[in-house]
């Protein structure tokens, strides 16, 4: 007979726990996972040396203290079995069906991805994690449970594989589960994560709280003794509970306001839990009529709940011996949402899904509505490394509440603008945003909101948001609506650019031209309608040439029999070179042919600037005045013998070159980011004739880790100077942070930057 773990549940405990809550379970159904997932499962041990059988068992009982159905208890003691063991999807399906076997297998491939990996790896992963649960919620709460019981147990494991696992809950598990509104679990799954990575703070923090306990626990009696006693007074039955901060949320604090444990306000907390919304109203009263307020100190959750449905009343009042205490206020429904948050949605019957939508949830569930607004972005196009960076933002942030002029509520994270509020009303609100109004006060489109703030958006149809939007705005949403809007309007520039150099070409070759010839081509160049054709051809990825052949078959190239290294009319065949990268100098001041590579006798005369969309050992160089940076739009200019030169789109050179597109070549960043290199920018400043004026613009370059390479004094007045810098940086964020810090200088009254 097996030997078992002490004190591992049995089946019929396992049946009971469940029946406790909901008498119409499946017991047949229970019965039956139990008995196949122990079977299959068989002698496997886990790290610590139990029957591994016992991890998706207290997986299970973890699920049963949320009071979730049946068939989520049975997917939680199958969740390992194609994994780890013999079992397949096919007999899952046979013996369970295929809704649980759908959910096994979604939380196979889950268990298969590694968070915390290369940003690329784990974007992709986060992706995965996230689309499996939009195909069912329960996937999320079987899964946190299984990770809460793996921290649970995470010092069975071996020390250089804790630090990773306890990482990744931190990133990715903790705040999954705080945005479901499943709070407990999020503060313990913290608070094991926090021991693991920070042994000593969690030790001096705990080791405070446990001292502050003893010397204050007759605080404690006394304000639950006398709370009671004044809400029966007045005829309302409440249960009063104190509660300890956990250490992590302690830290965080500290961490996030800089206060030292002393400074703390709110370290003691107490919840009211009362029958009706209006007793949680009348609690306050009483409250507020019994001990002092802390101004600043209140939260009404039930007017205007969180986006994971949290409701509460909020307030800090000044307690017995001037110690200043934190109530939390709700009804019996609320402290479960509070407790369980999304899983208390989560209702079944019999296993199944009873009406509601796909991912099991009630409809009113604000957290599923967040949940569904993240998922859908996935369909947007966004990078997975976009994706991540958003959904992050929205994991860890805080919010505030707004409203519009009509008074619609909108909940945004903490730090959000009014382009984040536009586009979270709608996406075509944003697009066309040009101004905003804020209290009725016109106020710029960076200002940060505040709670209770009424925001109005000015609109204008001629507008399309600007590509430096995306760095200001905080939301997911908005971040990748200027992206989309970005890449349409670019799409549109290269369809125009597309559209006139293959019109120059038909000319040329005397040929005609019409929408309906280049349909003809679309097959050829694998394009799905006219409008991206000409994009690519705008962008340089398809030649002229070839398109004139494709719409007219008969048509000779006459220039075929002559050898060039320039084809297409000047342009590189980006097709073939993709990826190609090509040395060039990092000083934009370096004469024409200096810096490239010599491909002959392999001399490598410069530092290496990555660009895509060359081909041929092509002598390449920067504009000559101002250079470039990554993060310019780029495009380069190609001059017979000279080769290529790099401008950024804003320069106002390129105007010589709008008659000539036969010359541009559409070029790319091609970024190494494990070799970070400097680039040439260069700086128009206007600065106060006084000692000392320049020292302090060379100290700010320096402290910023830029590079000044020349300082050129192009007028000197009585009352100014005028210079030229150039400089090295690593990118245009780079830049502009020390053009912001020069401009904040009281010495300073112009920095601007120089495009040749």
């Amino acid at each position: 007979m097996r030997k078992w773990a002490s004190g591992m549940m049995r089946q019929y405990e396992l049946v009971e726990r469940v029946t406790r809550y909901n008498p119409e379970a499946d017991e047949a159904l229970l019965n039956k996972a139990y008995v196949y997932a122990m079977q299959k499962h068989g002698p496997q041990t886990r790290a610590s040396g139990d029957p591994y059988f016992s991890h998706p068992l207290e997986v299970a009982a973890i699920l049963t203290d949320l009071r979730l159905d049946d068939a989520t208890i049975a997917v939680a003691l199958l969740h390992d079995t194609i994994e780890d063991t013999d079992a397949t999807r096919s007999e899952i399906d046979k013996v369970f069906g295929p809704e649980i076997g759908k959910l096994v297998e979604g939380l196979t491939k889950i268990s298969r991805l590694d968070l915390v990996s290369r940003k690329a790896k784990q974007a992709e992963n986060f992706r995965k994690l996230l689309l499996a649960i939009a195909d069912d919620v329960r996937v999320l709460l079987v899964k946190l449970a299984d990770r809460l019981h793996n921290m649970r147990t995470l010092h069975h494991m071996p020390e250089h594989k804790r630090g990773r696992i306890a990482e990744e809950t931190m990133e990715i598990y903790a705040p999954l589960a705080g945005r479901m509104g499943m709070h407990d679990m999020r503060e313990e799954l913290e608070d094991i994560a926090f021991k693991t990575l920070n042994p000593e703070a969690y030790e001096t923090i705990s080791e405070r709280l446990v001292g502050l306990h003893e010397r204050n626990a007759d605080l404690i009696r006394d304000i639950e003794k006398t709370l009671t006693e004044r809400l029966a007074e007045r005829g309302m039955a409440a249960i009063v509970q104190g509660r300890k901060k956990r250490p992590y949320s302690i830290f965080r604090k500290m961490q996030q306001k800089s206060l030292g444990f002393e400074q703390l306000s709110d370290i003691y907390g107490f919840r009211v839990v009362v029958g009706t919304v209006e007793a949680c109203y009348r609690v306050l009263g009483v409250v507020h009529t019994t001990w002092s307020t802390v101004p600043g100190r209140f939260k009404d959750y039930i007017s205007t709940p969180k986006q994971n449905d949290y409701r509460s009343i909020h307030t800090t009042i000044v307690g017995p011996s001037r110690q200043r205490v934190e109530l939390q206020i709700r009804t019996a429904g609320m402290d479960r949402v509070a407790e369980f948050g999304i899983a208390a949605h989560a209702l079944y019957k019999d296993g199944e899904l009873g009406g509601r939508n796909i991912a099991g949830l009630t409809d009113d569930s604000r957290a599923y509505e967040w949940l569904r607004r993240t998922i859908d972005l996935l369909s947007q196009g966004d990078t997975p490394e976009e994706f991540l960076e958003n959904t992050k933002l929205e994991l860890f942030h805080d919010q505030v509440f707004c409203f519009t002029p009509k008074g619609r509520l909108i909940a945004l994270p903490r730090g959000a603008t009014p382009i984040d509020f536009a586009y979270a009303v709608h996406t075509g609100i944003g697009n066309t945003c040009v101004g905003s109004k804020i209290n009725g006060k016109i106020m710029p489109l960076v200002t940060e909101l505040r709670n209770g703030d009424e925001v109005e958006i000015i609109r204008s149809s001629a507008q399309t948001p600007p590509p430096a939007w995306e760095a200001i705005a905080v939301t997911g949403k908005a971040r990748a609506a200027i992206r989309r809007a970005t890449r349409e309007s670019v799409r549109k520039q290269y369809g125009a650019l597309g559209e006139h150099i293959l019109k120059r070409a038909f000319a040329r070759a005397e040929k005609a031209y019409s929408e309906s010839l280049l349909e003809a081509a679309l097959v050829d160049h694998n394009q799905p309608n006219v409008a991206e054709l000409l994009a690519a051809v705008g962008r340089g990825d398809i030649g002229a040439q070839s398109v004139l052949k494709s719409a007219h078959p008969d048509y000779q190239d006459q220039r075929a029999a002559h050898s060039t290294p320039m084809p297409e009319e000047g342009w590189f065949d980006l097709k073939k070179a993709a990826g190609l990268k090509f040395r060039i100098p990092v000083n934009a001041m370096e004469q024409p042919g200096d810096g490239h590579a010599d491909a002959e006798n392999g001399v490598d005369h410069g530092p290496a600037l990555p660009i895509r969309g060359l081909s041929g050992d092509v002598p390449v160089r920067f504009a000559p005045n101002g250079g470039a940076v990554p993060g310019d739009r780029i495009v380069g200019i190609l001059t017979p013998l000279e080769g290529l030169t790099i401008y950024p789109i804003q320069s106002p050179a390129l105007k010589e070159f709008d008659d000539q597109t036969e010359r541009w070549v559409d070029v790319r960043w091609d970024i190494d980011v494990d070799n970070p290199e400097r680039f040439p920018a260069r700086l128009a400043i206007s600065a106060a004739n006084e000692p000392g004026s320049l020292a302090v613009i060379a100290q700010v370059i320096g402290e910023n880790n830029g590079n000044i390479d020349n300082v050129k004094m192009v007028r000197k007045a009585p009352d100014f100077h005028q210079m030229i810098i150039d400089l090295e940086v690593w990118d245009l964020k780079h830049l502009n942070r020390i053009i912001n810090q020069l401009r904040s200088k009281t010495n300073v009254s112009s920095v601007t930057r120089v495009n040749g």
